[in-house]
Formats: structure tokens, C-alpha cells, sequence
């Protein structure tokens, strides 16, 4: 018997800490595991005893890159305990800013992380000495994102401090929101080139038979609200997360396993999921540029993501364009509402899939428990597998070869392991 190991020191163009062992014998894959070693931070814990105002700002610190999605799920819980329904032009507001980060985040994976593997580079810097003005318009993008987030946010493109249970501290003045509208010009015609360019990458035949689960709205592409549905045929409110979706803890790793209750399996957020549960709600451009790439109505290979990804660009940059040039500033800042003892729950899309809170709140709003499930814990289980076929397809690799493909795999998913690879080591036991 022969053995065969390969060893990555380091994954890049991922955010945290982790490792991939595979176990082959005897041509066979036995054994493949994502190690995810970064220590766990217990922001459920670090918010026990807490006032229910403080959960909004507390787990903004969970994730730099998506700081909004964590923002709007915990304030969407509070306000779902309180009786409280944001609509209207703070609504607007809180999708807009929603956008920016959409934006911001999914085109630093684009064009920073992901885009080197299709284009045989090491990292985002060889794009920029080969492809100077690929790179730039990339950055650009991601600049549009960020300002939205500054503008709406209150001056900061990172952990922004505008945002509240209710609504918003200031009213974003009408003048502010339109400077948005020329740089959000320019980034739908760069946003429809970025779905151009990513569609004529080479990619790996890797379809599965995926469970789908995302948030679905019967008016629009759902960013910030909506029921929780599946290509199975779940179609749940929000505070019914609990009774279809579990976490499970694995020895080989600090982030929990998402696992769906009825059956235990494994099951596919983000944008593949989005996509193919509401292509259909896409915006004009978005649904002409998603045709003109070849997706179809779903698209089941995660290679691919980037094409969604990309779409998912356009889409945010045409709606955040609408609600700018529609903006007209409300009456208040925050709807009004009284603290109480009871229990919330709040689901928003951020850019890696569903991000799910639950907050019980004793009579004085202190928070008594609290529960949160970050997408790339969701998708933790659906990436073994994954890597697990591409493995088995491509045995006949050599070790360098497969060792890139198996890194690809897990950027696949943008997954943010401090939410739940900044490096990531790969151990293969070929026997």
C-alpha cells in the first residue's frame, strides 16, 4: 500500500482559518473533512444580559465585510419581539444600504478572490500588472458599494452607525442619497462587463442535485425580508427557522454543521440558492444579463457561483439606483416602540446566504438568550461534499493540480470562517 499526502501551507483570498483532510484508499475517497480551528468568539454569550438595543452594533462586529446583514437580522428580531414593522421610505432606505453591501462584497470576491483561479493567477496583483483596467473597474465597484453604505450608514463604510432598531438615528438628507445616482450609472454598465467577463471563464463540470434554501418576497429579489423557502417545497416564516433547521457540532471543527431537521441532510445557501429560487424576481437588466451568461432559470454548479455573484452585482446596483433617484425623506427616523418580554426572530439574505437570529428578551429588554447562524456554517457540510466529488472526478490529478482545484472549491462559496479561510492547510493521504 502507497501513501500520498499533500500539504497546502496556505489558502488565500479567503476570510479565516481552516484545513481540508482527504483520505483516499485504494482509488477510493474515504474521508474528507473542513477543518475550521479559529476559536470561537461567543458573541451568542457576549450578548446575554445585554440590553436588546446593543445587539444590532455587537454583532456588526461579527464580520467587517458584511457588518449590514448582521445589523439588520438582529434589529429585524428586536423589532419582530416588539410588535414593530418597518415600512415605507425607511424600508427603502434600509434595502438601499443592503445593496451597497451586496455590491462592495461581491465584487471584492469577483474581481480580488475568486477571478485569479479562472484566469490561472496566484492572486488579484497579477490581474492588475496584466489586466490594469479589469482590476480597476473591480475596485471602482466596490468603492460604489461602499459609499452607499457611507452615505445611508452615517459616514463610515465599515460598522456604519446609523442604523437602529426602528429605523435609522438621522434621516439621510434627499441631496446626499442623490450623489449616488451618477456613480450607480457608471456601475450598471460596469456591472453588466463583469457578468460578460465572468461568463467566458472555463468551468469545471460539477453539477449536484442541491437543497436550496433562501428568502423569498412576492414583489421583489429578496434581500432584506421574506418567507424561507426550498426547491423541496418548504415554504416557512421566519420564526419556524428552528423547527426545519438544526446546527450540529463535528469534532474537526469550531464552526457548526447547519444540518435541516427532517432527515438531518445537508442543504445550499447564497447566491446559487437565491438564484435559482428567484430568478424570476430579478430586475429587468439583471434577468437579460443572467440569460445572455447562460444560467437558466437555476444554475446547480458551484464553479459558476461567480456568474451569479456577478449577476447578483447588477441586480443590487439597479435597485439601489431606483430607490435613489425615488428617494424622498421620510417623515421620522425610527418607528416608535415600546420594550417588552418576549422573543424575535429576524432572516435577512446577506451576501453569502441567510443569516438567522433569535433573541428572547426578559421585561426590562436585557437579552436572555440569543442565537445566531451565519451562512458559511449553513454551507459547511454542503462544501465537503462538494470537495468530495471534485475529488473523486479528478483522482488522476497530480498533487499540485488537485490541490488548487480543492481550493477553488472552497472559494466557491466567498465562505467568511470568522463568521463561522484566510489560510487553510490541506492534508491528502493517498494510500
Amino acid at each position: 500500500m502507497t501513501e500520498r499526502t499533500i500539504a497546502v501551507g496556505a489558502l488565500a483570498r479567503v476570510e479565516g482559518e481552516g484545513a481540508i483532510d482527504v483520505r483516499v484508499r485504494d482509488g477510493t475517497v474515504h474521508e474528507v473533512k473542513l477543518h475550521i480551528y479559529e476559536p470561537p468568539r461567543f458573541f451568542e454569550a457576549l450578548l446575554r444580559g445585554r440590553s436588546f438595543g446593543e445587539a444590532p452594533d455587537i454583532t456588526a462586529r461579527i464580520c467587517g465585510i458584511c457588518p449590514i446583514a448582521y445589523m439588520m437580522s438582529a434589529s429585524q428580531a428586536m423589532e419582530d419581539a416588539f410588535g414593530v414593522r418597518v415600512t415605507g421610505p425607511l424600508r427603502d432606505l434600509r434595502r438601499l444600504i443592503y445593496c451597497g453591501e451586496w455590491i462592495e462584497s461581491h465584487a471584492l470576491h469577483v474581481y480580488m478572490l475568486h477571478a485569479p483561479d479562472f484566469l490561472g493567477f496566484q492572486d488579484a496583483f497579477e490581474i492588475g500588472r496584466t489586466q490594469p483596467e479589469v482590476l480597476k473597474a473591480g475596485l471602482k465597484l466596490k468603492k460604489i458599494g461602499n459609499r452607499i453604505i457611507e452615505v445611508v450608514g452615517g459616514g463610515r463604510a465599515v460598522h456604519p452607525l446609523n442604523l437602529k432598531i426602528g429605523g435609522f438615528h438621522r434621516i439621510p438628507r434627499k441631496r446626499e442619497i442623490q450623489t449616488l445616482i451618477e456613480p450607480l450609472q457608471w456601475a450598471i454598465e460596469a456591472a453588466r462587463d463583469t457578468v460578460g467577463l465572468v461568463a467566458c471563464f472555463d468551468f469545471p463540470d460539477a453539477e449536484r442535485d442541491y437543497t436550496f434554501v433562501a428568502l423569498r418576497h412576492p414583489d421583489e429579489y429578496a434581500i432584506t425580508e421574506g418567507r424561507l423557502v426550498s426547491n423541496r417545497g418548504l415554504d416557512i416564516p421566519i420564526a419556524a427557522f428552528s423547527d426545519h433547521f438544526a446546527e450540529k457540532h463535528v469534532p474537526h471543527s469550531n464552526a457548526l454543521h447547519g444540518v435541516m431537521v427532517d432527515g438531518g441532510g445537508e442543504y445550499h445557501v447564497g447566491p446559487l440558492a437565491r438564484y435559482s429560487l428567484n430568478s424570476d424576481k430579478l430586475p429587468p437588466l439583471a434577468r437579460e444579463a443572467a440569460c445572455e451568461a447562460g444560467l437558466g432559470a437555476e444554475c446547480r454548479n458551484p464553479f459558476r457561483s461567480i456568474i451569479v455573484r456577478a449577476v447578483e452585482i447588477l441586480a443590487a446596483c439597479e435597485e439601489a439606483l431606483r430607490l435613489a433617484r425615488a428617494y424622498e425623506e421620510p417623515d421620522q427616523a425610527c418607528i416608535d416602540y415600546a420594550p417588552q418580554a418576549g422573543e424575535g426572530h429576524g432572516c435577512t439574505e446577506a451576501p453569502r446566504g441567510i443569516c438567522y437570529h433569535h433573541y428572547r428578551l426578559d421585561d426590562d429588554g436585557l437579552i436572555i438568550s440569543a442565537n445566531i447562524v451565519p451562512p458559511t456554517s449553513q454551507n459547511q457540510r454542503t462544501i465537503e461534499s462538494d470537495l468530495r466529488l471534485v475529488i473523486e472526478r479528478n483522482l488522476d490529478m497530480n498533487d499540485a493540480d488537485l490541490t488548487w482545484l480543492c481550493e477553488q472549491t472552497v472559494r466557491n462559496y466567498d465562505p467568511c470562517i470568522s463568521c463561522a479561510t484566510h489560510f487553510l492547510d490541506l492534508r491528502m493521504d493517498r494510500s
